[in-house]
């Protein structure tokens, strides 16, 4: 490397951790956390209010159901069938925006922004009056996650939005009804995430990069899950929590929680 780069890497605080400087994978690191504890700190009551939500739902006999486009689905699929988590999150699906699962790629995200997805999707699924909806959409200024909130409701379910407050302050709606996914949710859970998802910037390295939304959001919404289990515990309920079919008991344990909960599991159909 150059004296000049060398310098310049001074300057922008990168280093290669041998002579004790900070890394960018430390900075990442440093700026997840903080994140990290900014939601911890300032949605610690809304994270209760989602728990509360999900749990009334689930002493009260409706599905749950979550849904995110693009990158969005990473922490959606995070709560669907895992171990040590709850059994009855099932995940709504609009083919070819889940995640990258399309090609090319950029047709998941041309697809997020097309007109009357969401209310096909809702019309065809098992959704129904009583149930829940996790919709998570980093800008939620899309058509696919506004209107799958907004359709949810009319259908009467109750909808938990998870995105960033920020995007509504800094960009322009795309859906047709001029507005936001917060505008149409019970409860928003805001992620904190800057405009741009990208934590660091260097002045020789042309674009932002290292994004965080992936590690926050599906934080935040393992926080919810462990809020639930805690308010359903303290009414005397079991939750219905996965084991890991990897340990001793982990597959026999799993078997009863679908037969106690097959009519709300349905992902193992």
């Amino acid at each position: 490397m150059s004296p000049q780069a060398e310098q310049q890497d001074a300057q922008d605080g990168i280093g290669t951790g041998a002579d004790g400087r900070t890394t960018l994978g430390d900075q990442f690191f440093d700026a997840a956390v903080r994140l990290l504890r900014r939601v911890q700190e300032e949605e610690r009551a809304a994270i209760g209010q989602a728990a509360d939500l999900i749990a009334d739902t689930i002493t009260s006999g409706g599905k749950l159901f979550v849904h995110g486009a693009g990158h969005s689905a990473l922490p959606a699929q995070d709560i669907v069938y895992r171990a040590g988590g709850l059994a009855l999150v099932n995940l709504l699906a609009v083919p070819g925006t889940t995640g990258v699962d399309v090609s090319p790629a950029l047709l998941g995200s041309a697809l997020e922004r097309v007109s009357g997805l969401a209310q096909a999707t809702l019309d065809a699924s098992p959704a129904h009056a009583g149930d829940l909806l996790i919709v998570i959409s980093l800008s939620g200024r899309n058509s696919l996650p506004v209107e799958m909130a907004a359709h949810a409701r009319t259908r009467g379910l109750r909808v938990i939005g998870v995105t960033s407050l920020v995007y509504t302050e800094g960009t322009e709606p795309r859906s047709a009804s001029g507005t936001f996914l917060k505008d149409h949710c019970d409860l928003v859970l805001d992620n904190k995430i800057p405009i741009g998802d990208a934590e660091l910037t260097t002045r020789r390295i042309g674009a932002p990069f290292a994004p965080a939304s992936t590690v926050v959001v599906s934080a935040l919404l393992q926080a919810v899950m462990a809020d639930t289990a805690g308010k359903l515990s303290d009414q005397g309920i079991e939750p219905p929590l996965l084991r890991s079919a990897n340990v001793d008991g982990g597959q026999e344990w799993n078997e009863s929680v679908y037969a106690t909960h097959a009519d709300r599991i349905l992902w193992r159909r």
